[in-house]
């Protein structure tokens, strides 16, 4: 971002959190207002878990009883218990999914709604350094991973864990070496399996979605940046940009994928090998007449029954992995430090009096960009700040409007140390206009009341025209209802700035703060706005930076900046009187500004005489400012 603004990498990723105890014991944190609805959850899936061990168990004895002696009127009630078992597993299947979909809505609920609300709380240096796509992605695709994870791995961890339990039990209660034969050559693989590949799934998630975050951030920057890539033909470049980062979000998704595909195979050998010594073993103890053909029938069902536990368990490790990545993400943004804020709610901003006593600053605690300022605002002053492109200005305007935090010195406002005045009180009296105006999706009115939300309709309007913003927003389709796009991509780059101005003219602040307000307009506009900006900065304290030095002429005072120091300050007659620094700069834009004020007015009169002759057909104009 160069010298004035903060430092750093857009892409650069933040170190991962690895307490994998911690993460769940935070999730947990969120899980617990739902204990109800996991109480009940974890009942309904108990009773599934019970009636389905219960068909083996009936199916063995439906063998031995009653198909080797014939006796078809007991199997047919015992077909109807069966029966009956396994709608029941189905009915309470369906609640537990119920349940278990409301624990997880209400819990991801509760962590975006946290999550937003943490980002409002972020101090601005948060989003000057990260990518904003991979703050979207943290939001949006790993809170959904733990969705995944509560509404379907969850329950089906728990089912398959007590599963486990019954059938080890039972099988145990019908035949001891056949149960050990069953769970040594099932647990001991699968125990193998899950050790070998486990970590290598684990570290193939979190780079995936680490990489996703990333293709985000460059999807996020590029459709915002979309005019600019056009005007520099830097189509295919970002394509290639695109390609590359696509290609790596591959390889790391097929590499987690892969490791992730392995289990299911594996796990089906060691199932069908179990099977077959299971079904070795029961023969053999059939024949020899320690077990019955009933319960080595049940047996090999409570073997396949025993190997979809742990294959479950299995595939919900891997989710579960990535659910924790997610987690993991989530809460680094969560454990950001808050804006410093004072805890004090008083109303000590009456009069507007800014000072700076011996303020430096920098935005990486090395370079500085800001050395041993001095200033003092008086109420009512109108402070203009001049000076070359990095030379600290807006630096200025971060420390008062507190998006900074300054190294040493102090700030005073009303001789108040501005880290002793709330930041809610601090930023309520503050009116700001910067240079890039900034427009939601929504109404023309509803953009311009953001600056005080229980506005009336006729205070906004009066709002918009006195910064001289009512006669094109009258010509706009539906006037001041006009929907405006994204970024207000629908109105003209000057037509947004006199949207700003209004919107800060509602806000009635004490201090008033215009960062370029008006270096997106043409001359003929500005010079339109100035008697409103003129009415506007009326009993306020106003700082205006500027480029256009015709802009601040009447200035109470003009501190020149170069290089972080105030190099000159004085009236503008008594700088030029100084013959340094501004004298120069002045002289320097003085030809050009009389060379387009000249060719906009001839403009402007060719319009009013194209207009005169047209009246009849064009009607009224459609604002003003280049579209």
């Amino acid at each position: 971002m160069g010298p004035g603004g903060p430092p750093g990498d857009r892409f650069k990723e933040a170190a991962q959190v690895k307490d994998r105890k911690g993460t769940i014991a935070r999730l947990w944190h969120y899980l617990r207002h739902e204990r109800a609805r996991l109480t009940i959850a974890l009942l309904l899936i108990a009773g599934t878990s019970g009636l389905g061990l219960l068909g083996p168990l009936l199916m063995g004895r439906a063998i031995d009883n009653y198909i080797s002696t014939g006796d078809m009127a007991g199997l047919g009630r015992l077909m109807l218990l069966m029966l009956a078992v396994y709608i029941g597993v189905s009915i309470l299947t369906w609640l537990q999914a119920r349940v278990m979909s409301q624990v997880a809505l209400r819990t991801v609920h509760l962590l975006r709604k946290d999550i937003f609300a943490k980002l409002q709380r972020l101090p601005l240096k948060f989003f000057d350094t990260r990518p904003h796509g991979d703050t979207m992605s943290r939001i949006t695709n790993d809170v959904e991973t733990i969705n995944q994870i509560l509404t379907e791995g969850a329950a089906q961890i728990v089912s398959s864990v007590l599963t486990g339990i019954g059938v080890i039990v039972l099988m145990l209660w019908l035949q001891p070496v056949l149960a050990v034969v069953s769970i040594v050559s099932l647990v001991s693989w699968s125990l193998v399996v899950n050790r070998i590949i486990g970590p290598r799934t684990r570290v193939g998630f979190r780079a995936q979605q680490r990489q996703l975050g990333v293709l985000n951030g460059l999807i996020e920057e590029t459709i915002s940046g979309e005019r600019t890539v056009m005007a520099y033909n830097q189509e295919q470049v970002r394509i290639g940009e695109f390609e590359a980062a696509n290609e790596e979000l591959r390889v790391h998704s097929v590499k987690a994928q892969t490791f992730a595909g392995v289990v299911g195979p594996v796990m089906n050998f060691v199932n069908n090998f179990s099977i077959a010594l299971v079904a070795a073993a029961g023969g053999w103890l059939a024949v020899d007449g320690r077990t019955t053909v009933g319960v080595v029938a049940s047996f090999l069902s409570y073997t396949r029954q025993l190997s979809q536990p742990i294959n479950q368990i299995s595939q919900m490790y891997n989710q579960l992995q990535s659910a924790l990545a997610g987690a993991e993400r989530i809460f680094e943004i969560l454990d950001e430090p808050d804006e410093i804020n004072a805890a004090s709610t008083r109303n000590v901003i009456t009069r507007g009096e800014v000072q700076f006593r011996d303020v430096s600053f920098s935005y990486d605690g090395v370079a500085p960009i800001l050395k041993h300022v001095y200033l003092d605002a008086k109420p009512g002053s109108v402070t203009a700040l001049v000076g070359p492109t990095g030379a600290g200005k807006t630096t200025i305007i971060n420390l008062l409007t507190r998006f900074y935090e300054i190294d040493s010195g102090e700030i005073l406002i009303d001789g108040v140390n501005l880290r002793d005045i709330n930041k809610e009180e601090l930023r309520r009296q503050l009116g700001i206009v910067l240079q890039d105006g900034f427009l939601f999706a929504g109404t023309v009115m509803e953009n311009i009341r953001y600056g005080r939300l229980d506005a009336t309709d006729e205070e906004v309007m009066a709002a918009a025209a006195t910064a001289q913003a009512d006669e094109f927003i009258r010509h706009l389709p539906e006037g001041y209802f006009t929907e405006l796009t994204e970024r207000g991509g629908n109105v003209s780059q000057g037509q947004r700035q006199l949207i700003t101005i209004a919107r800060a003219l509602l806000a009635n602040p004490r201090i008033l703060i215009l960062d370029e307000a008006t270096s997106n307009v043409d001359t003929r506009t500005e010079r339109y706005i100035q008697e409103g900006m003129t009415r506007l900065m009326e009993g306020r304290t106003s700082f205006v930076i500027a480029h256009r030095l015709s802009t601040i002429r009447g200035a109470d005072q003009i501190l020149v900046i170069n290089q972080g120091e105030i190099i000159e300050r004085g009236t503008h007659a008594e700088l030029l009187d100084q013959g340094g620094f501004y004298a120069r700069l002045s002289g320097s834009q003085a030809g050009g500004d009389a060379e387009l004020l000249a060719a906009e007015e001839a403009e402007e009169l060719r319009a009013m005489a194209r207009a005169q002759a047209q009246q009849v057909h064009a009607g009224p104009p459609a604002g003003f400012g280049p579209r």
